[in-house]
């Protein structure tokens, strides 16, 4: 059962990541790196080792209370572990010990509370609500660019990294322009030189969409469905 999972998604890392050749090639991206992040939501852990076996080596947790099992399972993996879920105030002290990276940093206030319980400089991403909407966690464009006075004098804060979920449409093409707005963002303020800040990473891109986010500028791809196939809880 084991050997057929990792031969499924040995063909899926393949597909996926000629996929990605493709849309690079497509936009002009010569030589893009693009990591594929396996999103670990409700995989058992033989299925996130299959992946691993196939060469994914980033792995994203949306919640903390799995990712603990997950890590514990799979603590003999070498692996780059990002949190992409809603980060709580009272959890951050357990996701700033067991991740690399955090993506979903949504507001001055998580950013605030994070510089306060680290004790040297870490790199983070901040999370951009694109389509401004209710139910979505994330700064507005608007909000990010007036806060960056403010997080550039946040000493062991790092921005590193641009995260998005945009609306979801059923064709894939509604949500370039989104896609085009973050990288246009990324641009903007690498432009306005603020310290601390230096955006090389733009986490944007799932299953159903991750194609045209490469085309416009993604360096990062997160991925359940396309790499493990249906989730299993």
């Amino acid at each position: 059962m084991v050997k057929k999972a990792e031969m499924e998604i040995e063909e899926n890392v393949q597909r996926i990541s000629e996929n990605i050749r493709r849309a690079a090639a497509r936009a002009g991206r010569k030589n893009a790196k693009v990591r594929i992040m396996g999103v670990c939501k409700g995989q058992p852990a033989e299925r996130i080792r299959a992946a691993y076996a196939c060469g994914i080596r980033l792995l994203g947790e949306n919640r903390l209370q799995e990712a603990e099992v997950h890590q514990e399972q799979l603590g003999d993996l070498d692996v780059e572990w990002h949190f992409i879920g809603k980060l709580q105030k009272n959890k951050i002290n357990r996701v700033l010990k067991r991740f690399q990276f955090i993506q979903s940093v949504d507001g001055v206030k998580a950013l605030e509370h994070i510089n306060k319980r680290i004790d040297t400089a870490q790199d983070f991403f901040v999370e951009i609500n694109i389509g401004e909407e209710v139910s979505k966690s994330g700064f507005t464009e608007e909000g990010f660019k007036k806060a960056l006075p403010y997080i550039s004098t946040l000493a062991r804060i790092r921005i590193r990294g641009l995260m998005t979920i945009p609306p979801l449409f059923q064709d894939a093409e509604k949500a370039r322009p989104y896609f085009a707005r973050m990288r246009a963002l990324m641009e903007d303020i690498n432009n306005q030189g603020w310290k601390n800040i230096d955006i090389q990473q733009l986490s944007m891109g799932m299953s159903d969409d991750y194609e045209v986010a490469v085309e416009e500028g993604a360096t990062m791809v997160r991925l359940g469905t396309a790499l493990y196939g249906r989730r299993l809880q």
